[in-house]
């Protein structure tokens, strides 16, 4: 089964998706699965991660809604207020719905040290109770801070959404490279290839700016612990879904078949417990 393990779907508000600015005019408006749908089938793909846009609860039962009404969305990764006194009463009451396999909270827009706060750790630690998965979505200045969290949580399944963002654009790797290693030394941490071309020039970007970057997150993770997410419909305001698509494809022509498979569905059903 082929997975793309990183999407959205949004009904668009503007005070909603504040962080769509004008520079994204592309993507303000709504995408649902009817427009998904198609995309996925044009490029033999048979399901779909949705992942939270919104920071709320009514997003994740939005997604939740979503996935019971189309069977090809194999999971939801929603959002939950991990600082919340009852986090874990509110955890009981979300295992009622199983299509919901982990959550996220937006860290990018956060300073590294609220991922270490006491609160924070105190919610991922009821998230690991209940066997839910965590996305981690930060920039690379984030990367210590997020070594740090993980390294609490041993057991735990975490993943790294869109390679942690390297500033592919001016091209920087070095200090991102270093943070990404060490994440990459933890074995309970996942990556997902994904989001790079919204990382790079938006109008001018060719498949070979992204191979430093794919190069590092190989040898950092192995093949078994690589997921592919297409980003969609963020992605659009740098690349049509088939265009991302082929980047991943191609670097990785060379790989395994099996590792092949892994990547664009394997490791996500194992990671996500699809």
């Amino acid at each position: 089964m082929k997975i793309d393990a990183h999407q959205h779907f949004w009904k668009y508000k503007a005070e909603t998706h504040a962080w769509i600015n004008e520079s994204m005019e592309v993507i303000q408006k709504d995408f649902l699965p009817e427009q998904l749908g198609p995309l996925l089938v044009e490029n033999c793909i048979d399901g779909c991660i949705a992942v939270q846009a919104a920071q709320s609860l009514e997003e994740t039962k939005f997604l939740i809604e979503l996935a019971e009404q189309n069977t090809w969305i194999k999971a939801v990764i929603g959002w939950i207020d991990l600082k919340a006194v009852d986090i874990e009463d509110q955890l009981i009451y979300w295992k009622q719905k199983p299509i919901l396999k982990g959550f996220r909270h937006i860290l990018q827009s956060e300073e590294p040290e609220f991922m270490l706060s006491s609160e924070f750790l105190r919610g991922i630690a009821a998230l690991h109770k209940m066997n839910y998965s965590y996305d981690i979505l930060i920039y690379p200045h984030h990367l210590p801070a997020a070594l740090l969290l993980v390294k609490q949580f041993p057991e735990m399944r975490f993943i790294i959404d869109h390679m942690a963002k390297p500033n592919i654009k001016d091209k920087q790797i070095s200090k991102w490279q270093e943070g990404i290693e060490k994440l990459g030394q933890q074995k309970n941490v996942f990556c997902k290839i994904s989001g790079m071309v919204t990382e790079a020039n938006w109008k001018n970007w060719e498949a070979a700016d992204f191979e430093p970057y794919l190069t590092v997150i190989k040898k950092a993770f192995g093949m078994d612990r690589l997921i592919y997410g297409s980003d969609w419909p963020v992605c659009l305001v740098a690349s049509g879904y088939k265009e991302q698509y082929a980047i991943y494809k191609q670097y990785f022509s060379d790989s395994s078949s099996l590792e092949i498979e892994n990547l664009f569905g394997g490791n996500a059903k194992r990671f996500y417990q699809i």
